[in-house]
């Protein structure tokens, strides 16, 4: 106890005589997602204004990054994301400078893969899920880690919330489906980043909980009663638009046709029987014609006396029935005075 107790009671005498500036203590690389920071402690028992410089080694030498810096860190994030960097810092003060402190980083390999983005959405029983890989700070165009690492893939586990059954899958793309869930039950889902090549895993995600929903599977009646009411449906817009039809057919109709009607007065006079419309047909030509020829003869002993006599009519009643063609019978002896004759 007492031989480790002294090399720390010389050192705090030491120090303030001889003017030694000790190097910065726990040099290390904080890196997460490619951001690239060196850190590490002020040196010990030393009570004078400290600075510090951090350099980076180029082609040839140690160029400065940081230099008469305050803080105990240094951003290291524009480098190249490839191969190894060789990286130093000391403490400076006026009258002294500490040794150099030396590090190796290689950013693929000791940069930490910080958790994917993930959503969930819950469609017809099953669980669609969306990944996006970490996006690297400091890039103009704004890159994730996915387009560093060639054979980047995520790892998912998924469980039911009252349980602790995890269920795990490698997906190679930004998105996957969880099928064969239970319906209307809550899952939960995390994610992280993997790289296949090397081996090399990223951070879990926080736990993302969702409820499925039905499986999507319908009762067998269904598969009756929809034809069945679609069939119903549309008959009854067949007949809809029939019925419209029509109704609009006899409204043109009568807007551009209005109906006649037949005037009263000549419906009553052909209702009567003794009234005959036979005269409006034509009459054919091979219809043979029957008419009877009427002669009138006068008495010779009648010359000379009256002419009116019991048996003469005026001129107009003779000349009416000739034109008729009518038989007329002539009362008292002038009845054989007409002598008929029929002929075709």
């Amino acid at each position: 106890m007492e031989r480790s107790f002294q090399p720390w009671l010389y050192s705090c005498f030491l120090i303030p005589v001889i003017g030694i500036l000790p190097e910065p203590k726990n040099v290390r690389m904080n890196s997460v997602n490619l951001k690239n920071t060196l850190q590490w402690d002020p040196p010990d028992f030393y009570k004078e204004n400290v600075t510090y410089t951090a350099q980076l080694k180029g082609y040839r030498s140690f160029e400065d990054k940081c230099k008469n810096i305050i803080l105990t860190s240094c951003d290291f994030s524009n480098i190249s994301k490839y191969g190894n960097h060789f990286l130093r810092v000391r403490a400076e003060s006026e009258n002294d400078k500490s040794d150099w402190v030396n590090i190796t980083f290689c950013p693929l390999e000791d940069t930490i893969i910080g958790p994917p983005e993930i959503q969930i959405e819950s469609l017809a029983g099953s669980l669609h899920l969306h990944f996006s890989s970490p996006k690297v700070e400091n890039e103009p165009d704004m890159w994730t880690l996915k387009e560093y690492y060639y054979t980047w893939t995520y790892k998912v586990q998924y469980w039911k919330n009252d349980t602790n059954d995890k269920l795990e899958k490698t997906v190679p793309h930004d998105s996957e489906v969880l099928t064969d869930l239970d319906p209307w039950t809550v899952y939960c889902v995390q994610v992280q980043g993997f790289v296949t090549d090397t081996n090399k895993s990223g951070e879990w995600s926080q736990p993302i909980c969702a409820e499925t929903t039905d499986n999507g599977s319908h009762p067998y009646w269904t598969y009756i009663t929809v034809p069945i009411v679609s069939m119903i449906v549309v008959l009854m817009l067949v007949f809809g638009c029939f019925c419209i039809l029509w109704y609009f057919y006899k409204k043109l109709k009568c807007a551009a046709f209005p109906g006649y009607s037949f005037p009263q007065h000549l419906k009553e006079y052909l209702e009567q029987p003794s009234y005959n419309i036979s005269f409006l047909l034509p009459v054919s030509p091979n219809e043979s014609e029957s008419f009877d020829k009427l002669s009138v003869i006068a008495e010779s002993e009648n010359i000379g006396h009256d002419t009116t006599g019991p048996c003469d009519y005026p001129t107009e009643v003779k000349q009416q029935s000739l034109l008729s063609g009518e038989k007329q019978h002539l009362p008292g002896h002038c009845t054989q005075r007409v002598c008929p004759v029929s002929s075709k």
